[in-house]
């Protein structure tokens, strides 16, 4: 049976490069509304975690969300922005309903919008 993971990666397109160094939180989100931290990772210099955020056992179905701290990281690297900033910290919840697929959620982020997907 494959082995389910989580993993993401941010690429800013206002400058045309990996996101390095963009701090992320994952949360584990119940059905409640209330959320678990499970881990705090930054992106490396391609704009990736060293590894998936989430695999093995502690990958199973549920709601989650990414937290991305984009403002922190677009201000790091030189961007311009307003205050307070249009962007700074980006949610995403997502589900995973099959524990053995890979999910990959990429984010494209500037300093006035951003994307995402479900990528492989």
């Amino acid at each position: 049976m494959a082995e389910g993971r989580l993993t993401t990666h941010v690429l800013d397109t206002a400058a045309g490069r990996p996101a390095a160094g963009l701090r992320i939180e994952l949360w584990a989100v119940r059905a409640d509304g209330s959320r678990d931290l499970l881990r705090e990772a930054t992106t490396n210099q391609d704009g990736r975690i060293d590894g998936p955020l989430l695999s093995g056992s502690s990958f199973s179905t549920g709601s989650y969300e990414l937290v991305f701290h984009a403002g922190d990281y677009l201000r790091a690297a030189g961007h311009t922005l307003t205050d307070p900033a249009f962007l700074d910290i980006i949610p995403i919840r997502f589900g995973i309903a099959d524990a053995a697929a890979h999910y990959h959620v990429p984010l494209l982020i500037s300093p006035y919008g951003y994307s995402t997907y479900r990528g492989s």
